[in-house]
């Protein structure tokens, strides 16, 4: 976890203007990791109560664009904001419920996998989702 004072820095060194909502949604990044716009609305609003969602919208933006946050969207899931960036980690979904973790790279430097045919791209990041089902739920079909 981020110290609060660590955010202002973040901010200043991605060359952003230092903001109550972008302190917010920073914060709010860091401490729910894989969570929707709502809950990060819901969090910043814990601490600025007046706080519009399209000020929240616009920091998202920001700071994924710097590279601060990461959005992800899996499959028939609306997106996602997590504060892991830049080591190009993958994600584990459960087909159930929704939960989403990290996990890290299997094999390789980054990207973490070579394209058998890159087709002349410069790959420079590859996006692996692992489906099935979490413990929870594997548990509650189990007889």
């Amino acid at each position: 976890m981020v110290a609060p004072l660590d955010f202002r820095e973040m901010l200043r060194g991605a060359a952003l203007r230092v903001t109550r909502p972008r302190l917010a949604v920073l914060s709010a990044v860091h401490a729910h990791p894989h969570a929707d716009t709502d809950t990060i609305i819901a969090a910043v609003r814990r601490d600025l109560p007046k706080v519009s969602h399209q000020a929240v919208y616009d920091s998202l933006h920001a700071l994924t664009a710097a590279g601060l946050v990461r959005r992800i969207q899996p499959s028939g899931s609306v997106a996602r904001y997590e504060s892991r960036t830049g080591d190009n980690h993958h994600h584990l979904v459960c087909r159930s419920c929704g939960a989403i973790a990290d996990v890290d790279c299997a094999v390789g430097e980054a990207p973490c996998l070579t394209a058998s045919d890159d087709r002349g791209f410069s790959i420079d990041e590859a996006e692996v989702i692992y489906w099935g089902l979490c413990p929870d739920c594997s548990a509650d079909r189990s007889p």
